[in-house]
């Protein structure tokens, strides 16, 4: 599987960005898919992640309400909308698969991960 991240920028504080992941290979609803980020400085974290074979979805803390991941299963594409950003958001973004039933919550858990997309909020 290959992905490619995409739909980082520069926004305010308070604004959107949709961030997408496009999976080649097979089919990525076979695998659990999930959003990282890193820092400057600081350890990649999870943000969300999606199983479809474990009916998961998941969100660390800190963007519950603000942030959606979804999923073109057609178009293997992976997405991250996020609303209210806010400048603790800024970091480089990455999609993640791991050909696991259920979301493992590590990094080291996942497979194939894609080139980072970067975002930046302002304040």
């Amino acid at each position: 599987v290959q992905l490619q991240a995409s739909g980082g920028g520069l926004v305010q504080d308070g604004g959107s960005l949709r961030l997408s992941c496009a999976a080649s290979g097979r089919t990525f609803s076979s695998y659990a898919m999930a959003w990282f980020r890193q820092a400057p400085g600081k350890e990649r974290e999870f943000v969300a992640g999606i199983s479809w074979r474990g009916g998961q979805i998941l969100y660390t803390d800190s963007v519950k309400g603000r942030f959606t991941i979804s999923g073109d299963n057609a178009k293997n594409e992976l997405y991250l909308q996020m609303n209210s950003l806010k400048p603790e958001d800024t970091a480089v973004y990455y999609c993640a698969a791991a050909a696991r039933r259920l979301l493992p919550p590590d990094s080291s858990s996942y497979d194939y991960w894609g080139q980072g997309t970067q975002v930046t909020v302002s304040s």
